[in-house]
């Protein structure tokens, strides 16, 4: 059992993060966990900003969140993310009927850890995991 306590904070636009951030202050949490959306992804770099002046570390399934200084992410890729959904896209143009289509999933993950986040907040990354990360942000 992990025993967390998971506290959801809503922003539904961009000039609501800083009062979110302050709410989160209040109540001192170990970690930020972001979740995806458009209004979070255009956000990346303001929230990631914010996680790092409050000193949270900031966790997310993007790797673009972790490029603008997130602490990791774990996620599908991207691309191949893309790449099947222009498959899709051909062959329902191509007339097949898209109810016909199987279901389809990623198959290929990522995690990307910053250390350089990982230093300003004073936290060690277990060399275990650094072994096991597709990207180590220096």
């Amino acid at each position: 059992v992990l025993n967390l306590v998971v506290r959801p904070v809503a922003a539904r636009q961009a000039n609501e993060f800083e009062t979110a951030f302050a709410g989160l202050e209040r109540d001192r949490p170990d970690a930020l966990f972001v979740t995806t959306s458009g209004l979070n992804f255009s956000n990346r770099k303001l929230i990631m900003e914010l996680a790092l002046k409050s000193r949270l570390p900031a966790l997310s399934a993007s790797r673009e969140a972790t490029e603008a200084g997130g602490l990791l992410s774990y996620s599908s890729n991207r691309v191949e993310r893309y790449r099947l959904a222009a498959i899709y896209v051909g062959k329902i143009l191509k007339g097949s009927e898209p109810g016909n289509l199987p279901v389809e999933q990623a198959t290929n993950y990522e995690l990307v850890i910053n250390l350089k986040t990982a230093g300003m907040l004073n936290l060690e990354i277990p060399r275990s995991l650094l072994l096991i990360a597709d990207e180590v942000i220096e």
